[in-house]
This record gives C-alpha cells, structure tokens and sequence, in this order.
C-alpha cells in the first residue's frame, strides 16, 4: 500500500466517489468492499461511511493491485431554511483524519447517532413492539444508527423492508418513533473539512426521496463558504435534476461528481452504478492538502 497521488495519469479510470461499509450502515466489510470494486473494474473507490474513517485502515489494508482507494466520509449536517432546518450530506475527502477539531465533531455525532438509535428502539419496544436495543447493537458492525433499528424491524416482521421503517408511520420524519438529529451546520461543517485541508462535496442535493428540498440559493451560499463540488450523477437524481445541477455546477465553478452511494444490497444498485470523471477526480486531488489517495501493490 503507498500514496497514489496523481499517478493514474493513462489509460481509462472509472471512478466511483461514494460508498459506504460496516463501518457506518453499509452491508459490505471495508475488506470485501476493495475486493469487490476491483472485480467490478473500478480504478479507484472512495470509502465515505457516515461520520467515521473507521473502517479505511481496514480497507487500506486489503487494498487489491492496481486499485486506488480515496479516504472520505459522509457527515451529517443541517441547514435552516425558511420554515425549519433540513438534514443535509457533505462528502468530506482527503481530509487529516487526526485534525482534531473536526475529529471530536464526527465522534460527537456517531455518539448522538447511538444514543438515538437506542431511544427509537425503547419507543418501540414501550409500544410493545418486539424490538431489542441489543439486537439492533449486534446487527451494527460498526457505529449503529437508524439503519440498524429499521433491519430489527425488518427481521421482526414489523415492516416488510428497511425502506417501509422509514416512513412517518414509522422510524421516518415526524413518526411516532422517530428521533431528531444532533449534528453541526453545513457552515460548521465546511470550515472544518477545509480547516483539515479535506474537499466539500454536496451528497445527492436534489433528492427529494430523501426529503431534501434545498434550492440552488443555498447551494451558492455554500459555495460561498468553500463547498468543492456537488454530486451531480446519483441514483436519486433524474434527468432534469442532473441538468439542473450540471448547470449550477458551471456557474459556481464546482467539481462535478457521480457515484453509486453503494451500500450492498439494501440498495438496489451497484458499485459504478454512477461515476465521476476523470477531470473532476484530478481537481479534487488537487484541492486537497490533508491526506493522499491510496494506491494497492502494484500488478506484477
């Protein structure tokens, strides 16, 4: 395993910057995830579990041959907007991941992330429901969160998928056993993934199944505060939202992105289901002063 920096100068890339292992709520270890990326022919993968960088030493380390593996994390954040505040995603890169103001923020984060995990779970046992905090801990390799609660669900035969828990009847927004977020603001939350010499890249802005409705008016205000790029190419955008963002992107001089969001087969689709260009990959590296792309031993 070594530093690859910009050396994939030749040749076709494909390139896959958001996906998701054990380590957060993904359903694939961080050793089975490069495996498979490497089967699947990507060049270079971006491991960006929700909050943490647990699971990069582990994928580092396991890194196959000819693979490029981009260190990242997806943070919770929040912004207020006319009527409430809405939960938002930045995918952070490249970023030192031992910085230690942002550091403490993503281990407050993961501890609220349990600690409301666990509420929901004794809501819905008080309800009678045959939910176990314990068996949503078991289910979660890595940091436990909602995901974990709506797969105790699942296996209890409450809801039918983990998709049908996160509905107000349910685990989602404003249902009776749904519990709000503590998380830093999307202001906060740039300052410190630039503060750590990371880039900015706002996840799936425009997907509205996620209950996201963010304007293009907040996406200039980020980027005026040191936003990198957006991700553009995601499964839960459609044509015209992808025009849309194309567009702002240009206007705003943002990085371009597209990735799968893979989390194995809670989601339906796969690891370069979406990807990123070359020419937006190497404006990233350049961005960046934190940390450096991994790179697996070389092909003999």
């Amino acid at each position: 395993m070594r530093p690859a920096g910009t050396s994939c100068q030749h040749g076709r890339m494909t390139i896959d910057l958001h996906t998701h292992s054990t380590a957060s709520d993904g359903l694939v270890s961080p050793e089975d995830l490069v495996r498979l990326a490497a089967e699947s022919g990507l060049s270079v993968i971006a491991l960006t579990d929700h909050d943490t960088t647990a699971g990069l030493g582990r994928a580092a380390a396991a890194l196959p041959g000819g693979l490029t593996l981009v260190p990242g994390a997806e943070i919770s954040c929040s912004v207020d907007v006319p009527g409430g505040s809405i939960s938002l995603h930045v995918l952070a890169y490249l970023f030192d991941a031992a910085e230690p103001a942002f550091a403490a923020v993503r281990a407050r984060v993961r501890e609220h992330r349990a600690v409301r995990a666990r509420r929901m779970a004794d809501r819905l046992a008080a309800d009678g429901h045959p939910i176990r905090w314990e068996r949503v801990a078991e289910l979660a390799a890595g940091t436990v969160g909602r995901p974990h609660v709506a797969a105790a669900m699942v296996e209890a035969g409450l809801v039918p998928t983990v998709a049908a828990a996160f509905t107000r009847d349910w685990i989602g927004t404003g249902g009776p056993y749904w519990v709000g977020k503590e998380q830093p603001d999307v202001w906060q939350t740039l300052r410190l993934i630039r503060d750590a010499g990371g880039v900015s890249v706002f996840a799936h802005p425009f997907a509205s199944r996620r209950g996201v409705t963010v304007g293009p008016d907040v996406i200039e205000q980020m980027a005026r505060a040191g936003l990198g790029g957006v991700e553009v190419d995601h499964p839960d955008h459609d044509a015209d939202e992808r025009r849309r963002l194309r567009g702002l992107a240009a206007d705003l001089d943002l990085i371009v992105t597209g990735s799968s969001d893979f989390h194995g087969s809670s989601k339906p689709q796969g690891l370069a289901a979406e990807t990123t260009s070359r020419a937006s990959y190497e404006r990233l590296l350049a961005a960046a002063t934190g940390a450096a792309p991994l790179q697996g031993p070389a092909s003999t």
